[in-house]
């Protein structure tokens, strides 16, 4: 491995601060993708989490916010990535797990206001700093639905994770337990699992930080000529926009590894006709799981990777897309690092994301005798100009939304309708999940 890279500097800081005197008692270190998440923070003006709020109709006084407040403490205790406390000792960023509680609040609907817009609301009032995990139930007038919002801090959650806590908070609200209900074996063995899953990460990122991966995404990326330019007819706008299709699943499309590069080469369509030709927009996208040793830990291990939308041919896209993912255990920071010394201008900033989500591995959330329906509510901040969510069960949802302070309105409507166009095709879908 090379040395003085910087996931190799910072498990040498943390080591140094775990081993001595003044660091916190059980800290852990935090994956790349974490420090990722954490630097993203330090730089956010309000210094605000990325956040990843799932939404759900309920049956007006289904829900127990009691029972919920129980059940979430009892997963907490669990999961240690739950009850961790993000923070940045002496220049290094660590996690440290505290004890486990749960967090509801009830919304209340201003007047004329539905439960969904009393959501959206609270969600964009939250405070900088937010537990890993909390919810917020709004009711809506004359006993119609009311909605719950778990919102989870993404430094401790990835795809993964989000099964595994519509399981455990499904079973822990049917048995009525709660955070003293966990044995103790069980929250230290969890507490081990988690502990050694973030050093087999850390390792793995290591060992994928070599000279030969780095110089590889250095060329990947050379051809980046700055991020791509806020378009000259956006109007100075406040707020998100959004477009929502769903399209039918083909029978033969294969799984993940088949239908994914289909979907990036409809993203960089879309990419490409929201920025205009000269530039080459960094589309990011999750990718990756827990090391092949680790047990299947609830947090953050999903490596973002960088990808120029260029104007190569379909093929030619494809083919890059294989090879990126030999180096896909790079860490971003260390991509980013790369591709700056070899000198292409680029911040690390991303002019889109894009999320791929298996419906089939998520379970449904069932809080007593209902279970919650989930639905979709746009208008929350992005971590980029647009964002393209895909998720796939039944059919293939496909979701785009956009700052409108940095996107028109009409050249997004474009530019979704290029996305969905090119999905719309056998070849780029996958066979239904299961």
């Amino acid at each position: 491995m090379q040395s003085g890279t910087i996931t190799s500097s910072y498990l040498a800081r943390y080591r140094r601060l775990a081993g001595g005197d003044g660091g916190p008692g059980g800290a852990l270190p935090v994956t790349g993708a974490q420090r990722r998440f954490l630097l993203a923070r330090r730089l956010d003006p309000a210094g605000r989490a990325a956040l990843v709020p799932l939404f759900f109709s309920f049956p007006a006084g289904a829900v127990d916010p009691e029972r919920l407040r129980a059940a979430a403490g009892h997963l907490a205790a669990l999961h240690p990535a739950l009850r961790a406390r993000q923070l940045v000792e002496r220049g290094v960023p660590l996690q440290v797990p505290g004890a486990p509680a749960g967090h509801v609040r009830r919304v209340l609907p201003r007047p004329g206001e539905s439960a969904r817009e009393a959501l959206l609301r609270a969600l964009g009032a939250l405070p900088a700093a937010v537990p890993p995990l909390q919810f917020l139930l709004a009711a809506g007038g004359n006993g119609g639905e009311e909605v719950l919002a778990l919102v989870l801090d993404h430094a401790a959650c990835d795809e993964q994770s989000l099964g595994l806590i519509t399981a455990g908070l499904t079973e822990a609200y049917r048995d009525g337990r709660g955070p003293l209900d966990a044995p103790a074996d069980a929250v230290a063995d969890g507490l081990a699992a988690y502990r050694d899953a973030v050093h087999l990460q850390l390792a793995a990122e290591e060992k994928a930080s070599h000279a030969d991966a780095l110089a590889y995404w250095a060329r990947r990326l050379a051809g980046i000529r700055g991020n791509a330019a806020r378009p000259a007819d956006a109007p100075s706008t406040a707020g998100t926009g959004s477009a929502l299709r769903r399209l039918p699943l083909g029978g033969d499309g294969g799984g993940r590894a088949t239908a994914f590069p289909a979907l990036l080469g409809a993203c960089v369509t879309a990419a490409r006709t929201l920025h205009g030709p000269g530039s080459v927009p960094v589309l990011g996208y999750p990718w990756g799981g827990r090391p092949p040793a680790a047990a299947p830990v609830l947090g953050c291990f999903l490596n973002t990777v960088a990808h120029p939308a260029d104007e190569r041919d379909p093929a030619g896209r494809a083919a890059a897309w294989w090879d990126d993912l030999d180096h896909a255990d790079t860490p971003f920071d260390e991509v980013v690092h790369a591709a700056r010394r070899a000198g292409a201008a680029w911040t690390g900033r991303l002019d889109g994301l894009l999320t791929f989500e298996d419906l089939g591995r998520r379970p449904p959330l069932a809080l007593g005798g209902a279970t919650g329906q989930e639905i979709h509510l746009d208008g929350r901040p992005l971590q980029a100009p647009f964002a393209v969510s895909v998720s796939y069960g039944t059919d293939l949802l496909v979701r785009m939304a956009w700052d409108r302070s940095a996107v028109a309105d009409d050249r997004a409507e474009a530019a979704f309708a290029s996305l969905t166009e090119a999905l719309d095709t056998p070849a780029a879908q996958p066979a239904p999940a299961g």
